[in-house]
């Protein structure tokens, strides 16, 4: 069937495929990206509820290292922000890539249909 297919139109089959797998790239990394940023906020939750003279460890490498609960919360809260900035971009390529996935499969689709005589 393929073969039967014209060079442009196998061509933009491709495309699709390709900006398919792109999408489903995209959407692993935002909801990995959404975990991470869901536990932070959780650490942050439970940060607050801690006095400022309790003892806080963090997380270093393989080990857990005491540490100000201050230095904690501005390291937790940058990387939130980070986080946040990362997953709004993903989400703005994902609306790229889709428009791009829908128009090309309108050509696509036009390629197929009989035009009106």
């Amino acid at each position: 069937m393929s073969q039967d297919l014209p060079p442009q139109v196998q061509n933009q089959l491709v495309q699709l495929q390709q900006l398919q797998q792109q999408a489903q790239m995209i959407s692993a990394q935002r909801a990995q990206l959404s975990m991470e940023l869901k536990e932070i906020e959780l650490a942050l939750k439970e940060l607050e509820k801690v006095g400022e003279k309790a003892t806080v460890y963090k997380s270093a490498g393989g080990i857990l290292v005491k540490a100000k609960k201050q230095d904690v919360v501005n390291e937790l809260s940058e990387k939130k922000e980070t986080l946040e900035v990362r997953i709004k971009t993903l989400e703005r390529q994902e609306e790229r890539i889709k428009k791009r996935f829908d128009e090309l499969q309108d050509r696509i689709r036009g390629f197929f249909q009989p035009t009106a005589q």
